[in-house]
């Protein structure tokens, strides 16, 4: 039985993310993130203190966005569990640590960025793209449609009420 312990890291990456394709043709992303602490002197000027440097990993379309989308030296909130585990190498008991990612995000403390949302699968099935138009005017009579959906499948649409300017076309 694991113990599973939530935790929240604010750091910056140590190198760029690697990514990778395991035999079951999951993607694993390996993440490395330093953390300082920052520490008040008696004189009252803030210090950095000793890094403290963590593993992260990150799977699936988390781990694919992560190694396009960040690059070393960038500062990431990493939410997540921590995981520990214990090997053995050259006849010695060892134990490592590293953070399975929920959540991995740029730090918007230091910089801004643009985001972009990735294709999601449709309720209609594999076969479904959805294609967002970006600063789509709402309620414009003349207008395209804000969202497109194309689907070689049936199409299942729950009901949001009335629409405000929000068009689906077929």
């Amino acid at each position: 039985m694991s113990t599973k312990i939530p935790v929240t890291i604010a750091g910056n990456l140590v190198a760029d993310p690697e990514l990778s394709i395991g035999e079951s043709g999951v993607a694993h992303a390996k993440l490395r993130v330093a953390v300082n602490q920052r520490i008040q002197g008696a004189d009252g000027a803030w210090h950095d203190g000793e890094p403290v440097f963590h593993n992260v990993a990150a799977f699936r379309g988390l781990a694919e966005n992560a190694a396009t989308s960040l690059k070393k030296g960038d500062a990431v909130t990493v939410a997540g569990e921590l995981e520990f585990r214990s090997y053995e190498k050259d006849g010695e008991r060892r134990e490592a640590r590293r953070i399975i990612a929920d959540t991995i995000g740029p730090d918007l403390r230091f910089g801004t960025t643009v985001y972009q949302r990735s294709s999601h699968m449709a309720d209609s099935g594999p076969s479904a793209q959805v294609q967002v138009v970006p600063n789509a005017p709402i309620g414009a009579e003349s207008a395209p449609p804000a969202y497109n959906l194309t689907s070689k499948s049936p199409v299942v649409v729950r009901p949001f009420g009335k629409a405000a300017g929000t068009e689906m076309s077929f």
